[in-house]
């Protein structure tokens, strides 16, 4: 079992940045690969980005490529995800999520194959 704790979310003007964080407690950050998604009202949980338990394989949702860097250390059982130049339509609840790193020789982009899940932080990008 491991607890996933979302932050760093808040409001931020079109153009901005913001960081999230993902904390994680319990069983050995490292056994886990991790992803980020994101949630807009009425839609479907879409994926955003994962990171594989060593770093050594990354995917990006298309939408978010080159506005968005994963990273984690697992020394402090943490994954962080920095999201510049902000667009309204990234608006949305971003969930951290988790699955056991050897079910999958790349990491996952389906919130399916996700067993663990924080509660979720609100990033709204305003113009």
């Amino acid at each position: 079992q491991v607890q996933l704790v979302e932050s760093g979310g808040g409001e931020v003007q079109t153009g901005g940045s913001l960081r999230l964080s993902c904390a994680t407690s319990g069983r050995t950050a490292n056994r886990y690969a991790m992803g980020w998604f994101r949630q807009a009202p009425g839609k479907d949980r879409d994926f955003v980005a994962a990171i594989s338990w060593n770093g050594g394989s990354i995917e990006y949702a298309d939408s978010v490529k080159g506005r968005f860097t994963i990273s984690r250390d697992n020394a402090r059982n943490t994954v962080a995800l920095q999201m510049n130049s902000l667009k309204a339509e990234d608006t949305a609840v971003y969930y951290c999520a988790a699955y056991p790193t050897w079910r999958f020789a790349l990491v996952s982009t389906t919130p399916e194959n996700y067993d663990y899940w924080g509660q979720g932080t609100q990033v709204t990008v305003s113009s």
